[in-house]
């Protein structure tokens, strides 16, 4: 994964990254409504900093812990799924290297536990 964070365009196309992946996932008709009511350039701040440190940049994210932050709101396995596949999408289209998204792609599945509704806390 090393090099990922560069591959984006460091601190710059890391924002790009994010501002992509919420354009297509609050268009997408599954996802769209997680996003109703919600401030986004708060949201987009920390997902910037989450994604930042998942492609191996600087580690700044300081935000409530998964499943709080996503407590309650019914964040289903199919949803999860989806919007994976748009940061998945977003990241090829910025140009990084297949073994990055595939890093990228393995370091959010560690997270789904913590995000999906229908898990567990102590799973």
């Amino acid at each position: 994964m090393t090099g990922s964070y560069d591959e984006v365009g460091g601190h710059a196309g890391m924002k790009a990254a994010v501002r992509v992946l919420y354009d297509r996932v609050t268009a997408d008709s599954l996802l769209g409504h997680y996003f109703e009511g919600i401030d986004m350039e708060r949201l987009a701040s920390h997902q910037h900093a989450f994604l930042a440190a998942a492609l191996g940049g600087p580690d700044l994210f300081s935000g409530r812990d998964l499943h709080t932050a996503h407590a309650g709101l019914d964040i289903t396995d199919e949803a999860f799924d989806a919007l994976l596949e748009h940061l998945v999408m977003t990241l090829r289209d910025l140009g990084v290297s297949d073994v990055g998204v595939a890093a990228v792609h393995e370091r959010i599945e560690l997270i789904r536990e913590q995000v999906v509704a229908a898990r567990p806390i102590d799973a």
